[in-house]
């Protein structure tokens, strides 16, 4: 994550984040390198899908794919952005190998993830399988694998 802070404060770009199932880890990662406060804008954790949608978040969305699809991750990443102004958004969307009784669809163990690049309205989407024994270990591994992803975009 250090790097990926270093390159935003260089490029003086932002960064803004909208999670769920990392319930916050990826703006906790952030905000654990000195110098967070010049790149990071705005985070919500929308643990549910009425503060998903109060964020921005059609509900159709919701209603055709379930939550936990790219789609919705895709919503996610692109209102945060445009609601905190700053250059990238990240949504994140998914279970974290449980059931969920009030989204009943859906793998429970797959991740949706989307990074929006909105100086240039382009999408990176990806999905990560969780497939560590634990919610600590599994969001861990989500957002190392979105600071890979983030490094990609930003360069």
């Amino acid at each position: 994550m250090q790097e990926v802070i270093n390159l935003l404060t260089k490029l003086n770009k932002t960064i803004s984040t909208m999670e769920s199932c990392t319930g916050g880890g990826v703006a906790n990662a952030i905000t654990n390198i000195e110098g967070a406060s010049e790149i990071l804008k705005f985070s919500a954790v929308t643990y549910s899908n009425e503060y998903k949608i109060k964020m921005g978040v059609n509900s159709k969305t919701i209603d055709k794919y379930s939550v936990y699809s790219s789609e919705v991750a895709r919503e996610m990443a692109y209102n945060i952005a445009r609601f905190a102004n700053s250059n990238y958004g990240i949504g994140i969307t998914g279970k974290l190998n449980r059931v969920d009784k009030n989204n009943p669809y859906g793998s429970d163990n797959i991740t949706f993830v989307c990074i929006y690049d909105k100086d240039n309205n382009e999408y990176l989407e990806f999905k990560t399988e969780a497939t560590k024994p634990s919610r600590a270990l599994n969001k861990e591994l989500i957002i190392n694998k979105i600071v890979d992803k983030l490094l990609e975009v930003i360069k």
